[in-house]
């Protein structure tokens, strides 16, 4: 469904397993910085009113995901550690359009999002299935829901604003051979995310 041309390797959830603390710290700024990026989406595009209209509630749910993985802390007695860099996500952010057509970057900027929502997603499906604790595996099963149906939406809204669904459907084919060259290269790491 999501389209990923690698798949995570499989150590990453048992790596993941190490350190709940190092793993729920970077969840919950990945979902801050996902709050940030639909802000700023919004501040950028005022007037694509179906994007501010769509991507509005987003800010909230993942601002209500970020206060959720601080919870998950505070219960289990441990702390948010210091927001790190995601190397991940700035790999990818080299790929984007810069300058130019706004229309095109718009679009990547759109199918960036997709795409760290989709690998988002996934790794949230591992952790659903492959986590010993019970609550635990319902706490990322909910998060892997909500990842898929960004996903979809910043798929749609690319289609809505591209120039056609034709490019949008190729560039997409680009990002996703972009982000597997990306991932085969990086070693996994059980304190991140991504």
């Amino acid at each position: 469904m999501l389209g990923l041309k690698l798949a995570t390797d499989p150590r990453w959830v048992n790596l993941a397993t190490i350190s709940l603390e190092e793993i729920l710290t970077d969840h919950a700024w990945c979902e801050q910085k996902a709050a940030t990026t639909c802000i700023s989406l919004i501040q950028a595009h005022p007037d694509k009113e179906n994007l501010v209209r769509q991507v509005a509630p987003v800010v909230a749910e993942e601002w209500a995901h970020f206060r959720a993985v601080v919870s998950e802390l505070d219960k289990r007695g441990l702390k948010l550690g210091r927001q790190r860099k995601d190397e991940y996500v700035n790999s990818l952010m080299t790929f984007g359009i810069k300058t130019g057509n706004q229309q095109l970057k718009l679009v990547d900027k759109l199918l960036l999002c997709a795409l760290i929502e989709a690998r988002s997603c996934e790794r949230f499906r591992l952790l659903s299935i492959g986590l010993e604790e019970e609550s635990l595996k319902k706490f990322y099963h909910k998060f892997m829901v909500s990842e898929a149906g960004h996903y979809r939406l910043f798929i749609d809204l690319a289609i809505e604003y591209g120039p056609n669904e034709n490019y949008v459907r190729q560039r997409w084919q680009q990002w996703l051979d972009f982000e597997s060259h990306i991932l085969a290269e990086m070693t996994p790491r059980g304190d991140r995310m991504h």
